[in-house]
């Protein structure tokens, strides 16, 4: 596995998938400018075990929420990039089939098919519909370095592999010994990986059938409320005792429905069994949008052009959901179709 890692054809791969949304940025522009010659160096620093990764620059980001984003140099990000390529494919399969974030052929759109699928079930043989909506409290500073690294170990067995893993963990910024940067791509795949243990705990041994994780979001359907009760406890038991992880305050158990109940808030929208709506605050971010984009058009500093891929973003994610109206008082013809 390390040879495949460090190879020259897969180090140059996954330079240029690097690049994507980074071409303009001068880190970027210095690396190709020299592509050969920085990877040829990094693939020796590799192969002889000299490699260390730098450190991260930090930031924070506003949207949807406010977040610390450690994002590391263009180099550790192609070292990254390399080391997702050629474990995932190992990894992947082992994950449970309804862990919906950072995997090919899942996201939020069909998480949240699956969920509203299973809420018609649940509704329709039983009457009754129960939610428990989890949060992990600060997840990727929370991640135990430890207990992530034995967890890889279970599933990797080469140990310049395991080295290369634990120096890229030991590289994190914050406290010694506890959290990974969000920035780097191989903390969703360790991210993803730790909570696997949770989800396992939960579909093998628990017996949860409608459970669905997006990486530190979970959901539980049931018609019981007194079951999810009973679940709630064990689940956080195992939480703490397990990957040193709590749930947040945001946690709760509640009833689904328009009348006796409410939506579950979960993946961008507001679920119910028969329909599915945006959340508000979507709508007041793409109005907000809207009217900076009129200011900046009329103002001659944006053509609408700069603003297309974002709004197509946008709508792609609203026609998942029932906004047909919606989408028609904003833009007169909807993109993205009827629904």
């Amino acid at each position: 596995m390390y040879d495949q890692i460090i190879s020259f054809d897969n180090l140059h791969k996954a330079a240029l998938r690097c690049l994507c949304g980074k071409r303009s940025s001068p880190a970027a522009l210095r690396y190709m400018q020299r592509l050969e010659e920085h990877l040829h160096n990094t693939h020796n620093h590799l192969l002889h075990g000299s490699y260390q990764p730098g450190n991260y620059e930090e930031f924070y980001v506003f949207e949807p929420k406010q977040r610390l984003i450690s994002a590391p140099r263009f180099v550790d990000r192609v070292v990254h990039r390399s080391i997702v390529d050629a474990l995932e494919p190992k990894i992947d399969p082992r994950f449970i089939f309804d862990s919906y974030a950072c995997r090919k052929g899942k996201g939020a759109h069909a998480g949240a098919d699956r969920v509203q699928h299973w809420m018609r079930i649940v509704k329709r043989q039983h009457g009754t519909l129960f939610c428990l909506k989890a949060d992990i409290s600060k997840y990727f500073a929370s991640i135990d370095h430890a207990r992530l690294k034995a967890i890889l170990r279970r599933h990797v067995n080469c140990g310049r592999t395991l080295a290369l893993l634990d120096r890229i963990i030991d590289s994190s910024p914050g406290a010694p010994g506890v959290g990974i940067p969000l920035g780097n791509l191989t903390s969703q795949l360790f991210a993803n990986l730790y909570l696997n243990e949770l989800d396992r705990y939960a579909k093998h041994e628990l017996g949860i059938h409608h459970y669905a994780r997006y990486m530190d979001d979970f959901v539980v359907l049931h018609h019981n409320k007194a079951q999810l009760h009973d679940w709630r406890t064990r689940i956080e038991a195992f939480l703490w005792n397990n990957l040193r992880l709590t749930t947040n305050s945001k946690t709760q158990i509640f009833p689904v429905g328009p009348t006796n109940g409410r939506a579950l808030d979960f993946l961008g929208y507001r679920i119910y069994p028969t329909h599915r709506l945006l959340r508000k605050n979507s709508i007041k971010r793409i109005r907000f949008k809207l009217r900076k984009m009129k200011l900046s058009i009329a103002s001659g500093r944006l053509t609408p052009a700069d603003y297309w891929p974002s709004i197509q973003s946008w709508c792609a994610h609203a026609a998942h959901a029932n906004t047909w109206r919606l989408r028609r008082s904003l833009f007169i013809t909807p993109p993205g179709g009827a629904k």
